[in-house]
């Protein structure tokens, strides 16, 4: 059974092949020819389900098992923001950096020097069996001093609920424990399990 990741995302793939690392998962990128998909969606369930859909059509392999993740974070003192316009809340094209900055801008600009913020993880499954969709979720605050170069996005400057330091300062053992996309990828397996189980 060919498990798909449709990103092309290098932290997001590296981070779900790890944590699926039991199972044999590909970058979409790697069977066909990278393309754009239009995220127009009005939450993450919505973006997650129009990539994984569009890239199990583009496959034409109706065995093809495909995956897609919609995250990002919601920052409580800037009205939720940047929400699903997490990755170009910079603009488009924007890089983690720029995106990062325009947050702490964001925050600086009402006077804040931190917020309660979470983020969230919404993991689609599109297959012959139909179409799932499971969260999760990670709490915590944002400062506007990032701190730490592990991880990617917005990491430096979240601060997990229980801990003083950043995610770009812990470990990566620490972060798949905590972590909204670890969180959501338990629940994705226990469905390819079970799509595994129906076709054996």
């Amino acid at each position: 059974m060919n498990v798909v990741l449709a990103t092309s995302n290098k932290g997001k793939v590296r981070e779900i092949i790890e944590l699926l690392h039991d199972r044999q998962v590909h970058p979409y990128t790697d069977l066909i020819e990278g393309f754009e998909i239009v995220e127009d969606g009005k939450s993450f369930q919505e973006n997650a389900l129009i990539k994984a859909r569009a890239v199990y059509a583009a496959l034409g392999d109706k065995d093809a098992v495909v995956i897609a993740d919609d995250s990002g974070i919601s920052v409580d003192a800037l009205g939720g923001e940047p929400g699903i316009y997490s990755a170009r809340y910079g603009g488009e094209n924007a890089t983690d950096k720029e995106n990062l900055n325009r947050v702490i801008d964001a925050l600086k600009a009402k006077g804040a020097e931190s917020s309660k913020a979470h983020y969230t993880a919404a993991i689609a499954i599109v297959s012959r069996e139909g179409e799932r969709c499971v969260h999760g979720w990670m709490h915590g605050n944002v400062i506007t001093a990032p701190r730490g170069e592990n991880g990617f996005g917005y990491d430096p400057m979240f601060v997990p609920e229980g801990f003083d330091q950043t995610l770009g300062e812990l470990g990566d053992d620490i972060k798949k424990g905590l972590s909204h996309r670890s969180k959501a990828l338990s629940l994705a397996k226990i469905l390819i399990d079970q799509i595994k189980t129906l076709r054996s």
